[in-house]
C-alpha cells in the first residue's frame, strides 16, 4: 500500500505517484511553509483520542499480543512536542537571529527520506513526526512487518488536520526495489536511515553528493552492577525489562556487567538472577513468546557447543530465559528473547572494554548505592554511553531526551544567512 495526498492507494498506483511527484514537492515547497504548531495542535488532538481508547479495535488489528502505545502516548501531548522543539532549537525555534552583518533563518532541511527502524511499534511515525515539526516534507519507507499500523496512523493524522497531507507519504516498498528507492532518494535533501550495518552502507549507497545522510545505527546498551539500593527490587526490575523488550531495542540490556574480578561472586550472581529472570519470563502473553525464547536459547546453547572460543563460560538454564557466565570483558548483542550475557567488568576496566564499542553505545543501566551513583554516572559517560538510567528504565522514553547522544530536530534543519 501507499499513503500519498491523504489518501490509502494500491501499489498499482506507485508509478503514477512516483512520476508526478517531484512536482508535487515542489509546488508544496514553493508554498507558504508548515508551522511547527499546525503540527503540535493535530498531534496533541490525537493523543488525547489514543489515550482516550477511540481507536483500541483499530490498534488491536494492527500490535502484536500484549504490546501497546504506553510509552509513545506521553510523548504526543503538547507539553512534551513544545518543550521538545525548545531544547532542541531553542525557544523560538523559528525566529531570526541578527548578527553584525546579516540575519540568520532557521528552515526545513526541505524533503526528507525516511527508511524506518521496524523494532518497536510506532517508531516510524514518531520519526515522520520529527520530521513533520521541523516543517519537512516526509517520504516514510516503511519497515519490513509493519502490518498497516503506520499507514492507518498516517490516515488519522491527516483527517485531523488535513494541512499535512501534502507533507508526508508513506512507501510499504520492499529494500529490494531498488530503483523506486532510487527515485525517492534522489528527491531528498536528507536521508534518515534506523538499522545496523547493513542498512546504513545501503543508504549510503542511496544518498547521492547533494542528499544528508543522517544515521541512526544500532546501538547496545547494557546493565552495571556494583552494589544495589533495593537489590530484589532492581533485579526484578531488571529482569522484567529483560523479558519484556525481547533485548530487540538499542536500549534493551544485552549483558549484565558485574564491578568484581571473582569468578565465583559472578556465579553466585547468575543463580540469583536466574530466578528473577525465570517469574518474568512466566508472566509473557501467549505461548508464542516463550517458545521463541526457549528456541533462541535453545539455538544460542547449540552454537556455543559447536563453538570453542565458548570454553570457560557456564550456562544457567532457566524456564523460557537463561543466564550464561562468561569469561571475556567484551560488549555484544546476547541471544535475546530472555537469554541474557554476564560478564565480570571491575570499574578499573570499564572505560577500556566499552571504548572498543565507541559509537555503538547507548544506555547503561546502573544499579549501585546511592552514594556512588554521581561517580559511576560520570565514568560511564566519559565511557561514551549517552543514557544512564535506572535498571528497570532503560527503555522508557523521557520527554526532552537525546536520541543517542544527538537533538535529531537539529539534524533536520538548516540555516539561511541573509546580509542585510
Amino acid at each position: 500500500m501507499i499513503f500519498a495526498n491523504g489518501k490509502l492507494l494500491p501499489d498499482t498506483e506507485r508509478n503514477n505517484i512516483l512520476g508526478g511527484l517531484e512536482a508535487q514537492l515542489n509546488a508544496v515547497r514553493a508554498g507558504p511553509p508548515l508551522a511547527a504548531e499546525t503540527v503540535i495542535a493535530a498531534v496533541d488532538a490525537l493523543g488525547k483520542r489514543l489515550a482516550a481508547g477511540e481507536f483500541a479495535p483499530l490498534l488491536a488489528q494492527f500490535l502484536p499480543a500484549g504490546v501497546g502505545l504506553d510509552e509513545l502516548l506521553p510523548l504526543l501531548r503538547r507539553e512534551a512536542l513544545e518543550a521538545k522543539l525548545a531544547a532542541e532549537l531553542g525557544p523560538e525555534p523559528f525566529g531570526t537571529r541578527e548578527h553584525p552583518k546579516t540575519t540568520a533563518r532557521v528552515l526545513p532541511l526541505g524533503v526528507l527520506l525516511h527508511i524506518a527502524p521496524g523494532n518497536m511499534p510506532g517508531l516510524p511515525v514518531y520519526t515522520a513526526l520529527e520530521g513533520l515539526l521541523t516543517g519537512n516534507i516526509n517520504l516514510v519507507k516503511l519497515p519490513h512487518g509493519d502490518k498497516g499500523l503506520s499507514l492507518a496512523a498516517f490516515q488519522l493524522l491527516t483527517r485531523q488536520e488535513p494541512r499535512l497531507a501534502p507533507y508526508l507519504y508513506g512507501f510499504d516498498l520492499p529494500s529490494g526495489r531498488r530503483e523506486e528507492l532510487r527515485v525517492l532518494a534522489g528527491l531528498a535533501d536528507g536521508l534518515a536511515v534506523w538499522g545496523g550495518d547493513g542498512a546504513i552502507d545501503a543508504a549510503r549507497a542511496l544518498a547521492g553528493p547533494g542528499c544528508k545522510l543522517i544515521e541512526w545505527g544500532h546501538r547496545l546498551s547494557f546493565a552495571y552492577v556494583s552494589g544495589y539500593e533495593d537489590r530484589d527490587g532492581e533485579l526484578s526490575a531488571l529482569a522484567a525489562h529483560i523479558v519484556e523488550t525481547g533485548q530487540r531495542l538499542c536500549s534493551s540490556c544485552q549483558v549484565i556487567f558485574l564491578d568484581t574480578e571473582d569468578w565465583e561472586e559472578g556465579a553466585a550472581f547468575c543463580r540469583e538472577f536466574l530466578p528473577h529472570l525465570e517469574r518474568a519470563a512466566a508472566k509473557r502473553p501467549g505461548l508464542g513468546a516463550g517458545a521463541a525464547a526457549s528456541l533462541s536459547g535453545h539455538t544460542a546453547l547449540l552454537e556455543r557447543i559447536v563453538d570453542k572460543t565458548a570454553a570457560g563460560e557456564v550456562l544457567f538454564q532457566g524456564r523460557g530465559c537463561s543466564v550464561v557466565l562468561r569469561p571475556d570483558r567484551e560488549l555484544e548483542l546476547s541471544p535475546m528473547e530472555g537469554n541474557v550475557l554476564v560478564k565480570l567488568l571491575p570499574q578499573a576496566e570499564l572505560l577500556p572494554a566499552l571504548r572498543r564499542q565507541k559509537g555503538r553505545l547507548q544506555t547503561a543501566g546502573l544499579l549501585c548505592p546511592p552514594e556512588q551513583r554521581e561517580a559511576l554516572t560520570e565514568l560511564l559517560a566519559r565511557a561514551g554511553v549517552t543514557r544512564v538510567t535506572r535498571a528497570g528504565s532503560m527503555s522508557a522514553s523521557f520527554p526532552g531526551e537525546a536520541h543517542d547522544g544527538e537533538y535529531p530536530l537539529r539534524r533536520y534543519v538548516r540555516v539561511v544567512d541573509v546580509e542585510r
